[in-house]
């Protein structure tokens, strides 16, 4: 079974923007307003009309004088209507009858550590947590042309982008209140997710998924996404109860055994981390509890698609996520909702076509991203990237965005600018992959050959490893010189000289671009046996040689036995399939 994909994350962005109608020709009801002379405490201050209690809030917490200082951060400000509906609910009449350790919790989790003004909201958990540690998430609505942005489903942003000294302030018309109940307790408490919630317990992964996140040693658990199916959809696959479950899918009777069939199943539906559904469609395959298996994510139209496949010419149905249902937020994670029944899904290898510019630390920056020009990163702007690392400091690493020269020759139109060297620049420099499968894989770097003027070209090995220590070489590993060209091999065809791309190919070679002429070329690097499906990073090591103009663009992950030479791609990101 053959599976192509292509990792353009910005587009998968743009299709999640359009889903939710936050971006379009409509009219934005949003006020923008700029105060840089006062901080977040200050600014409230000057205006009691519209917020006296949340001031009051602010001196009972002892949160004034933090949000008075120099930071970075973005208050979600309830006005003094919506704290009083706050209070009565709560039964109370007046701030000072609430705990100050209590408002405390309440400041926090309006606050965030970081300025993150609309123009970053998608659909789904805002990219930073609150102070108090969980995610908000924020949806945009649109009535009459008008656009309203929601968060946390609770309150409507009634005034945006208030800058002040010390980050941005966003105006809601109702108190923001945070999940009180863990992923396992949130299933539980809801009748319709019945028969899950007792395979949960069965299987023991209720206790997995009810630990408070200060509680779980396990880094890589302390958020989870369970996609639940609901009593309706089980009886759908006709299943009416636990015991039908256990029956069709334990094999061994005893589901808490991690090997169980069952305990497998439940596995497959949760996902590491807390994804929300405009989480999911960013990434073509999720890992999953159950070792080995994953679950396949795409965007079709407004839906959000899991395990919707196309496998050598034929379809697989895949199972709708259901927006209604899900974006359940809990202490720990989040809850999905399948719309219909599904099971695990073996993968086999599949090509990864990985568009190294499409990193989170590139695409974020959509001021700069696929725009003309170069953007040159800071030392501080490199030293934050998760997902790229030097081995020293650098103020060289750079983007290259659309060219006359670049749109030509690059997949995207677009190269990233690495330095590497072995004096002077970094001596290495890591990328963290997609997802991989376990399999064998050949591995392509795929690049814009340039020389830097006199300095000598740099020549560099390639490595990878699970963590960012033990790396290995890979088998049959070849250097990349990031001048050198391809070869041009021709061959005689009915007497007339033509390309050969099998030649080409057999020493380590191939065109990745419409052209098959000019400066771009893949290059065969070597061969990675994956073990275990999951993310990895892939490190170049400079072994002679050193220049900034190291134009990566692509790298293709292909499993052994499959056709290296295509897809190949138009400048402007379209696929051409082998003739």
């Amino acid at each position: 079974m053959e599976r192509k994909i292509n990792i353009r994350l910005s587009a998968m962005f743009i299709s999640a923007m359009l889903m939710f109608g936050i971006w379009g020709c409509v009219r934005e009801s949003i006020q923008h307003t700029t105060s840089d002379t006062v901080n977040i405490t200050q600014y409230l201050g000057k205006y009691p009309a519209k917020f006296s209690l949340l001031s009051q809030i602010l001196t009972v917490s002892e949160t004034a004088s933090f949000l008075k200082a120099y930071g970075s951060y973005t208050l979600f400000a309830p006005t003094d209507d919506a704290i009083r509906a706050y209070l009565k609910t709560m039964g109370k009449s007046n701030v000072q009858d609430i705990s100050g350790a209590a408002w405390k919790d309440f400041v926090r989790f309006h606050l965030l550590a970081d300025s993150v003004p609309t123009s970053r909201f998608t659909d789904g958990k805002l990219p930073t947590l609150t102070m108090y540690g969980q995610y908000l998430i924020t949806l945009a609505t649109n009535t009459n042309g008008i656009t309203q942005i929601v968060v946390n489903r609770q309150a409507n942003i009634s005034q945006a982008n208030i800058s002040v000294g010390n980050g941005i302030i966003h105006v809601v018309d109702h108190v923001l209140t945070p999940a009180a109940l863990t992923v396992a307790q949130t299933i539980e408490a809801n009748p319709k997710y019945s028969i899950f919630t007792q395979a949960l317990k069965e299987t023991t992964l209720y206790d997995s998924l009810n630990l408070a996140t200060a509680n779980n040693p396990d880094a890589a658990r302390k958020f989870l996404t369970v996609i639940a199916e609901s009593d309706d959809v089980f009886k759908a696959a006709g299943i009416t109860s636990y015991a039908a479950l256990k029956a069709k899918y334990s094999k061994t009777g005893s589901p808490q055994t991690p090997t169980d069939s069952l305990h497998l199943f439940m596995d497959y539906h949760i996902l590491y981390g807390a994804q929300y559904l405009a989480d999911i469609i960013t990434q073509a395959a999720w890992p999953t509890l159950a070792p080995a298996q994953v679950i396949t994510s795409k965007l079709s139209g407004t839906t959000v698609l899991i395990n919707d496949d196309d496998f050598n010419g034929v379809h697989e149905q895949g199972q709708v996520l259901t927006r209604d249902f899900s974006d359940v937020t809990a202490t720990n994670g989040v809850i999905n909702d399948a719309a219909t029944h599904f099971g695990i899904k073996v993968r086999n290898p599949y090509p990864v076509y990985w568009d190294v510019e499409t990193l989170p630390e590139i695409t974020k920056n959509t001021s700069v991203y696929q725009q003309p020009g170069i953007y040159t990163y800071t030392t501080d702007e490199v030293k934050a990237m998760p997902n790229i690392k030097f081995a020293s400091v650098t103020s060289k690493f750079a983007y290259y965005g659309s060219s006359q020269t670049v749109s030509k020759a690059s997949h995207g139109k677009d190269v990233l600018h690495v330095p590497l060297g072995t004096s002077g620049d970094p001596v290495w420099v890591e990328f963290k992959t997609p997802l991989l499968i376990r399999g064998t894989y050949k591995v392509w770097v795929c690049i814009y050959a340039q020389q830097q003027g006199s300095a000598p070209a740099t020549e560099a090995s390639v490595s990878m490893s699970a963590d960012t220590i033990n790396f290995k070489p890979l088998a049959n590993a070849r250097t990349i010189n990031f001048a050198t060209k391809r070869p041009g091999l021709k061959k005689t065809v009915n007497g007339s000289s033509v390309d050969d791309p099998d030649g080409e190919e057999a020493i380590g070679f191939k065109t990745y671009m419409a052209s098959t002429s000019g400066p771009q070329v893949g290059r065969l690097v070597g061969v990675v046996t994956i073990g275990q499906s999951g993310q990895y990073w892939i490190r170049f090591t400079a072994v002679n040689g050193g220049q900034q103009t190291n134009n990566i663009d692509m790298i293709h992950f292909i499993p052994l036995g499959m056709d290296q030479q295509y897809p190949k791609w138009n400048p402007d990101n379209s696929v051409i399939n082998r003739p």
